[in-house]
């Protein structure tokens, strides 16, 4: 992992972002700064009440990252590191799921919160249709999943796409995932790995057919 000191692995819910990162950090013998949903006590009741829980979810989420920010601007962390998300990626669930009162509080609070983060040397975004999306949620069954509101995974593959099609701050490999098996295909995820070597320029694409 020589040219790839940090490497961040993102999509939307179900995409299959943190089972890579894992996989990519022990392949890579590198540190794993992942994601802890299950830390943040406000998620589930944010599943049951979007509207009366966003704020304090996303707050939680914040102090959560400002945190792993830190320790990585304090090098506290040895070696490479992969990433199950991107610092960025706050800002936009804030701007999904608070209304414009909420949004405006939010960014005043981040602005004093989170630290000037690292920026990656490449992020792997991962890809789905929304069908696969909710089949993949479904059979990891986490509870506080279970019953997403009609419509939100929707919310979320578009404000995904949106985000992405504009990011340009570091290289990025999209990667569609709707026919890959990236956790426990060893085919698929030499085929990634020999993409992720071969990259040149800004961006790159690895789609795999039926």
């Amino acid at each position: 992992m020589t040219q790839w000191r940090y490497v961040v692995v993102e999509g939307p819910i179900g995409a299959g972002k943190s089972s890579l990162a894992k996989r990519l950090a022990a392949h890579w013998n590198a540190s794993l700064v992942a994601e802890e949903p299950d830390a943040n006590p406000f998620l589930p009741r944010f599943y049951r009440n979007m509207t009366h829980h966003g704020m304090s979810t996303q707050l939680a989420f914040l102090l959560q990252r400002s945190d792993k920010a830190n320790a990585m601007l304090a090098g506290e962390l040895a070696g490479p590191v992969v990433s199950d998300f991107l610092f960025e990626k706050d800002a936009l669930f804030a701007s999904l799921n608070l209304d414009e009162e909420e949004l405006a509080l939010y960014r005043r609070i981040a602005v004093g919160v989170m630290p000037e983060h690292p920026v990656p040397d490449l992020v792997i975004y991962l890809q789905a249709s929304e069908s696969v999306l909710l089949e993949r949620v479904a059979k990891r069954a986490a509870e506080y999943e279970m019953n997403f509101p009609e419509g939100y995974l929707k919310r979320i593959h578009t404000g995904y796409s949106e985000f992405f099609h504009q990011y340009d701050a570091a290289p990025m490999l999209i990667v569609n995932t709707d026919h890959l098996d990236l956790v426990d295909g060893d085919e698929d995820f030499e085929l990634l790995l020999r993409c992720i070597a071969e990259m040149r320029g800004q961006r790159s694409y690895f789609n795999k057919s039926v």
